[in-house]
């Protein structure tokens, strides 16, 4: 049995140290954001005129930083053809970036073609992993490489969270196991040259520096204690999917979910600095 009074002590000594200690928690701990991935592709010193592909790219934003920074010659592929256009429209004149409809299991690329395959926050929603990482590999030159952002469950996360979670946000619960990632990883052929864990990292950045993240906790509280409220306005899939965005983010903060950044590479000598 625990003791009272030795309870009472413990709390007495923690109310000496309180105001020390929020004030350490208010000092930042200077999180990266997403803005971090390009620092281990400068790493790389992949030369001036390789070739990547943003797999899920999106609207195109990280596939014309890649050839405006680096000089790459880079291909945007995303399964949505809306996003395909709006990254097209984005593109600005002499940027060396093209952009298709594809998905990660189809790139629509040869084989031995690519330098870098760049793929941010994509494979948590792809089931066939091994595919994945099959055209991964099939795409790339000899000494070619990979790099995966990709966020992940962790053990903090409950069935019943999991349950709600994952299919709202459309993810594969197998893809967000690390252990089956790096099973599909090895089964491609690929090596891990790095693995980051971020934890929460990512998620303090977005908290600290991106204004509609700071309130998603609050959200979450109100979208839970009045649900009636919101679904009749909106209608319950769409509640589903702001409750699903807004406890992605408060999960991520609490370590429920882990994003990574896997560094890879194929097969062969990697090329040296400064050629392609």
């Amino acid at each position: 049995m625990s003791d009272p009074a030795a309870s009472m002590r413990e709390h007495d000594a923690y109310d000496l140290i309180e105001e020390q200690f929020n004030a350490e928690l208010d000092r930042s701990l200077g999180p990266a954001g997403p803005d971090s991935l390009l620092r281990y592709v400068a790493e790389m010193a992949l030369a001036p005129g390789s070739v990547a592909v943003d797999v899920g790219c999106g609207e195109g934003e990280y596939a014309i930083e890649l050839a405006g920074r680096f000089g790459f010659q880079v291909t945007g592929v995303d399964p949505v053809p809306r996003c395909v256009q709006a990254a097209r429209l984005s593109a600005p004149p002499g940027c060396q970036v093209g952009f298709a409809v594809g998905t990660a299991g189809q790139l629509p690329l040869p084989g031995g073609s690519a330098d870098l395959v760049w793929c941010r926050d994509v494979l948590c929603l792809v089931e066939d992993l091994d595919g994945a990482y099959r055209e991964f590999r099939r795409v790339l030159k000899p000494g070619g490489r990979v790099l995966v952002y990709q966020m992940f469950t962790t053990s903090l996360l409950e069935p019943a969270e999991a349950a709600f979670l994952l299919p709202v946000m459309a993810c594969s619960a197998s893809a967000m196991r690390p252990d089956r990632t790096e099973a599909a990883i090895a089964a491609a052929g690929l090596a891990i040259d790095s693995c980051v864990v971020l934890g929460s990292e990512w998620g303090e950045y977005f908290q600290e520096h991106v204004p509609e993240h700071a309130g998603q906790l609050l959200h979450a509280a109100r979208l839970l204690r009045d649900p009636d409220r919101y679904i009749a306005r909106f209608g319950k899939q769409n509640y589903d999917i702001k409750l699903g965005d807004c406890l992605w983010h408060v999960y991520r903060m609490i370590g429920k979910l882990s994003g990574r950044v896997y560094l890879l590479s194929a097969p062969g000598l990697a090329p040296d600095a400064g050629q392609s």
